[in-house]
């Protein structure tokens, strides 16, 4: 079961991993926003297309979460605690109601996005939303380069 293969194709999720971390410090973006892609990309479809409509599904998921944080707050000072409810609502009923849409239909990714952009507890604006795309796209790029050359590495020789 731990054959030299074995332990080569987790080798390269491991390097892959290290790089993307690498770079992502490296850029002064949060690493653990770049796992969340990375995370992301393994709800979809492993090809070209599937990884880039997580990605999509994902950006939208953070430009959802910096609208609903907008909404919270320009419903916050008449509403209070409360604002939250009509806004987790609306953008629930968006999100789930996206699993209709062929290409767009992957919503782990939509409420990875969501996650993210709460978790980073940045200022609200486009700013904040593009701070947090740039790590979570080198997370779903780095996890299909490891799925890619994990696949080659995979498939045998002909006898």
């Amino acid at each position: 079961m731990f054959d030299g293969k074995y332990i080569l194709i987790s080798a390269v999720a491991a390097i892959m991993a290290t790089i993307a971390a690498t770079v992502s410090n490296g850029l002064g973006w949060p690493v653990w926003a770049m796992f969340i892609g990375w995370v992301a990309f393994f709800f979809g479809k492993s090809s070209l297309s599937g990884a880039a409509a997580t990605f999509g599904c994902l950006a939208i998921g953070l430009v959802l979460g910096n609208v609903a944080g907008i909404c919270i707050g320009l419903l916050a000072p008449k509403a209070g605690f409360w604002a939250i409810s009509p806004v987790v609502f609306v953008v629930a009923t968006v999100v789930v109601s996206l699993r209709g849409v062929p290409v767009l239909n992957n919503i782990p990714a939509y409420f990875l996005g969501l996650i993210t952009f709460f978790a980073a507890y940045l200022p609200l604006g486009v700013s904040a939303t593009v701070s947090l795309i740039l790590p979570t796209a080198l997370g779903v790029v780095a996890a299909f380069c490891t799925g890619v050359l994990q696949k080659h590495m995979s498939v045998k020789a002909p006898v």
